[in-house]
């Protein structure tokens, strides 16, 4: 089976998919856009290589060509995406408490972002990855 090979984006492909991340959190209400530039630096600090997206009206990031993480911001959490089962099952312990589905782990809004979780999600993405 081939594999794709991922393709390096153009200059004016980054100016989209930054303008469009930008319009998503100056969409945001303050506390939301707050926590979501927060995920995105943790992403950008533990995968410096990655790519920045927009797929699926959500910012997010590619790495190795592959969907790495997306988060967004609702009205009373925030979310990234996409815990696989192997992750959910892996940190099953620490996820206890959060909302979770197949795809996803909430983080509510009334309580404080959870950084040391979330680096593990992406740490563990990651590994899932390469």
């Amino acid at each position: 089976m081939a594999v794709k090979k991922a393709t390096k984006k153009t200059r004016s492909d980054r100016a989209q998919v930054d303008a469009q991340r930008r319009a998503y959190l100056a969409a945001q209400p303050p506390e939301v856009r707050k926590r979501l530039k927060e995920i995105r630096e943790m992403v950008r600090a533990l995968a410096p290589d990655a790519e920045e997206s927009f797929t699926y009206r959500m910012p997010g990031f590619r790495l190795d060509g592959r969907p790495l993480v997306w988060y967004a911001g609702f009205k009373h959490h925030v979310s990234l995406f996409p815990m696989t089962a192997s992750i959910r099952q892996a940190l099953a312990g620490a996820l206890a408490g959060y909302k979770t589905s197949a795809g996803t782990v909430q983080f509510r809004l009334d309580k404080p972002l959870p950084g040391t979780l979330i680096k593990r999600l992406i740490k563990a993405r990651i590994a899932e990855i390469r």
